[in-house]
C-alpha cells in the first residue's frame, strides 16, 4: 500500500471515529509546497488554507482568522514556515470537520527553534522578528510526545503509523444531547434568577441557548458582543431568534417587557454593562467559552457571578461536532495550555517566592494557568510573549508543588530624549512601552519616558490563599530584586475601590486617571508608580501632584468617586504654557490637557466657542459640530487646537512662537 493509499483509508477511520489529526511537514518552502499539491490532488476536500502567502483558492490571512467562527471545513493547511500566528491556529482547529486534517507547514525541524518568527511583531515589541527558542521547543515537545500527531520531514518516507482504533461515533442529530438535555430541563422549570453556561468550543452552549429560545412560550431577547456571534443560537432558535445590540436594549426600556435575556458570550462584555442588563429582567442566561483563543471565563466567574445572587451554573465537557479525546483538540489545548487550573483546592502551608527564567517552560505553564484564571483576557498572545518576548520578569509563590501565586513584569521605558519628547507632543508612539509612553503623553514631563521602570503586567494569588499579603510580599520582591538602573515599577488597571486598596497596600502612588470607561471593563484607566530611586520619586511626585492640581477639571468627566484631594490651582504656570502649545502646534491630545485649558478659558476673554463649549459646558461631539457647522470629531479637535493658538498669542505672543519654533523641531525627529 502507498502512503497516499494509507492516509486516504486512515482519514476515513478517522471520519467514522469522528476526530481530527495534525500532520507536521518540516521542511524546504519548495518541497512542502510540493507536499501539499500531493495532499490536495489525493484527498478530497475543502482544503482552507491560512496563512500569508495563500498557494490555495480557498484561503485566509491569519488575522482575518476570527470571520471564520461559525463556519466548517474539511481539511486545512496552516503556513507557519515564515511565523506563527498562536490564536490562528487555535481558531482553525475549532472549524475544522470531523475526519479532517490539520496539515501544519515549518521550516526545517532542527533549525526551527532558532529561525525568526514573522508573528513576533505583534507582541515582542521589536520591530525586527525575533526567534522564538522557547516557545517552539515546547511546541515540538508537545508534538513528539503525542502519538496521533505525525511529523512527516524532508528527505524522509511518508509512512503514517497503526494509530489504535477507536470506537464509531454517533453525530449529533439536532437533538439535545445527553448533557444538554439536562440543562434544558433545568432551565425550562427555572422560576427566576441567573442562569450561566460554560463550556469550552464545540460543546453546544450556543445550541442549548437557541433550543430554550425556541421552547419558551413566552418573549425572550437576545444579546451578544457582536450579532455575528449568535449566528448557531439563532439557527436552533428559528422564528424565535429576537436579536438587540447590548447598547439598544439598555437604551429602549419599552422592548424590555420579555420574560427572558439570553446573552451569548456574555464574558466579552464590560462587567458594568452586563449587571445593568440582567437586573432589568426576570430571568437571564449566560454562555461563555471557557478555555481557548477567547480567554478563559474561570476568571468571569470568579470575578462577576460571585456577585451575583440567585446564581446557578452550568457547564457543557461532551464536544458536539467531533467525539471525545479528539486528538487535535488535545494537542492544540497541550500547546496552548488550553486546559484551565484546578480553582476548587490549592496545598495549604508557607509559600516560597522565587524568580522563574523565561527557558523554565514547566514553571511557566504552571504562572500562566495561574494567571488566565484570573485575567479572563488572558491569550495565547500572552503565553508567547511570557517564553520569548525580551525584558519580560516572572515572581511565583509555591507551596507544595502548586503555584499559588504569580507575577509578571515587563521592562519599559529607557527612550533617547528626542524620543521622549516626540512621544509628549504626540508626533511619535513606538511600540510597547504601555505605562512608559503614556507617562509622556498624557503627563507633564516631556522626559517622563527616558526613565527606566518595570510595569507589572499580570499578577494572581490563587482564590484559596488570597487575603494572605502574597501579592504584597511578590511585589516587595519585585521591588528589591529590581536592577539599579529601573526607576520605578508601575501598573495600569482599571480602577476600583478593591484593586486600588492592594495597589496601595504596596506603596503604589497615582498618578493618573483616564476621563471614560474602558470598554472592555466598563472602569477607568488608571495608573499608579512606586519609585525605587530618587529620579523616580522625582517623577512620581510631579505626576502626583499635576493630578491633585488637576483634578477640580477632570473630576465632571468622570461620574465616581476617586481616592485623590484636589489643590486646585486658577493661573497658568510654566508647565501649563508647555502643555497648552503640545496641544495648539503638535497632537497633544484633549484629555491630557484638561487643566491646563481649563486654566487657560479662565485666564482669556476670546470667545473661544468650539473650546467653552466642550471643555466648560462638556457639550457632546455631535451637538456641538452642528451649532459650529463642523464636518465631525476631527474638524472639532482642529478648531480648538487653533483658539488655543490666538489665546496664547494674546496672552504673550513672543512666547507663544518661541514655544512653536521649539515644538515644531520635535516633528522632524527620527
Amino acid at each position: 500500500m502507498t502512503g497516499m493509499e494509507q492516509l486516504r483509508q486512515i482519514t476515513a477511520s478517522m471520519a467514522a471515529a469522528g476526530i481530527r489529526r495534525m500532520l507536521i511537514v518540516a521542511g524546504e518552502a519548495e518541497w512542502s509546497t510540493q507536499q501539499i499539491n500531493s495532499l490536495v490532488s489525493h484527498l478530497p476536500g475543502d482544503w482552507l488554507w491560512v496563512g500569508a502567502a495563500p498557494e490555495l483558492p480557498l484561503n485566509c490571512a491569519p488575522s482575518a482568522m476570527r470571520t471564520l467562527l461559525g463556519r466548517e471545513f474539511l481539511h486545512a493547511v496552516f503556513d507557519a514556515r515564515s511565523g506563527l500566528d498562536a490564536e490562528a491556529l487555535a481558531v482553525l482547529a475549532g472549524t475544522l470537520k470531523a475526519g479532517s486534517w490539520l496539515v501544519m507547514l515549518v521550516p526545517d525541524w532542527l533549525r526551527w527553534p532558532t529561525l525568526p518568527d514573522a508573528d513576533s511583531c505583534r507582541w515582542s515589541d521589536c520591530p525586527l522578528p525575533v526567534a522564538t527558542p522557547n516557545f517552539i521547543s515546547h511546541l515540538k515537545r508537545c508534538v513528539q510526545a503525542d502519538s496521533e500527531t505525525y511529523l512527516w520531514q524532508q528527505h524522509q518516507p511518508f509512512c503514517l503509523p497503526d494509530f489504535q482504533p477507536r470506537a464509531p461515533w454517533h453525530p449529533a442529530n439536532g437533538s439535545p444531547q445527553q448533557e444538554q438535555a439536562g440543562i434544558l430541563a433545568a432551565l425550562q422549570s427555572m422560576s427566576a434568577g441567573v442562569a450561566v453556561i460554560t463550556a469550552p468550543r464545540g460543546r453546544g452552549k450556543s445550541a442549548l441557548a437557541g433550543m430554550l429560545l425556541r421552547s419558551l412560550p413566552d418573549k425572550a431577547l437576545v444579546t451578544a458582543p457582536t450579532r455575528a456571534a449568535t449566528d448557531v443560537l439563532a439557527l436552533h432558535a428559528g422564528e424565535k431568534f429576537n436579536f438587540i445590540a447590548p447598547d439598544a436594549l439598555l437604551a429602549q426600556p419599552e422592548i424590555q417587557d420579555a420574560h427572558w435575556l439570553i446573552i451569548d458570550e456574555a464574558a466579552a462584555l464590560p462587567a458594568p454593562q452586563l449587571r445593568e442588563l440582567i437586573a432589568r429582567f426576570p430571568r437571564t442566561l449566560l454562555t461563555t467559552t471557557v478555555q481557548g483563543y477567547e480567554g478563559t471565563g474561570r476568571g468571569f466567574l470568579l470575578k462577576f457571578c460571585a456577585g451575583i445572587d440567585s446564581l446557578t451554573r452550568y457547564s457543557l465537557s461532551a464536544p458536539i461536532r467531533w467525539a471525545q479525546h479528539d486528538p487535535l483538540e488535545a494537542l492544540i489545548d497541550s500547546i496552548l495550555l488550553f486546559e484551565e487550573a484546578d480553582i476548587t483546592r490549592v496545598a495549604q502551608g508557607p509559600a516560597a517566592l522565587s524568580s522563574v527564567a523565561q527557558d523554565e517552560t514547566e514553571r511557566l505553564q504552571q504562572m500562566y494557568r495561574l494567571l488566565s484564571g484570573a485575567h479572563y483576557r488572558t491569550s495565547p498572545l500572552d503565553w508567547r510573549r511570557m517564553l520569548d518576548a525580551h525584558g519580560q520578569h516572572f515572581i511565583t509563590a509555591n507551596c507544595g508543588g502548586e503555584t499559588v501565586g504569580a507575577a509578571w513584569l515587563v521592562e519599559e521605558g529607557g527612550l533617547d530624549e528626542k524620543l521622549s519628547r516626540a512621544v509628549w507632543a504626540g508626533f511619535r508612539r513606538p511600540r510597547g512601552n504601555l505605562v512608559a509612553q503614556s507617562l509622556a503623553a498624557h503627563g507633564g514631563s516631556p522626559l517622563a519616558a527616558t526613565l527606566r521602570g518595570l510595569r507589572v503586567s499580570r499578577i494572581a494569588v490563587h482564590p484559596l490563599r488570597q487575603r494572605r499579603q502574597l501579592g504584597q510580599q511578590m511585589i516587595a520582591m519585585a521591588k528589591e530584586g529590581a536592577q539599579q538602573d529601573i526607576d520605578y515599577l508601575s501598573v495600569s488597571f482599571g480602577f476600583t475601590d478593591e484593586l486600588w486598596r492592594f495597589w496601595e497596600s504596596c506603596g503604589f502612588v497615582l498618578v493618573r486617571v483616564g476621563s471614560h470607561r474602558e470598554a472592555s471593563s466598563g472602569c477607568y484607566t488608571a495608573m499608579a508608580l512606586l519609585p525605587l530611586n530618587d529620579a523616580g520619586a522625582a517623577l512620581t511626585r510631579r505626576e502626583q501632584l499635576r493630578l491633585a492640581r488637576d483634578f477640580a477639571c477632570l473630576q465632571p468627566w468622570i461620574d465616581s468617586p476617586l481616592p485623590i484631594t484636589p489643590h486646585p490651582a486658577t493661573t497658568l504656570n510654566s508647565d501649563d504654557w508647555l502643555e497648552l502649545a503640545g496641544f495648539a502646534f503638535a497632537h497633544r491630545p484633549l484629555e491630557a490637557c484638561l487643566g491646563s485649558l481649563n486654566r487657560l478659558l479662565a485666564a482669556c476673554d476670546l470667545p473661544l466657542k468650539a473650546l467653552r463649549g466642550r471643555v466648560q459646558h462638556r457639550l457632546e461631539v455631535d451637538a456641538l459640530c452642528e451649532s459650529l457647522r463642523l464636518s465631525g470629531r476631527r474638524a472639532l479637535l482642529g478648531a480648538m487646537r487653533q483658539e488655543v493658538q490666538l489665546a496664547l498669542e494674546k496672552l504673550d505672543a513672543s512666547r507663544s512662537f518661541a514655544l512653536k519654533d521649539s515644538l515644531l523641531q520635535m516633528q522632524f525627529f527620527h
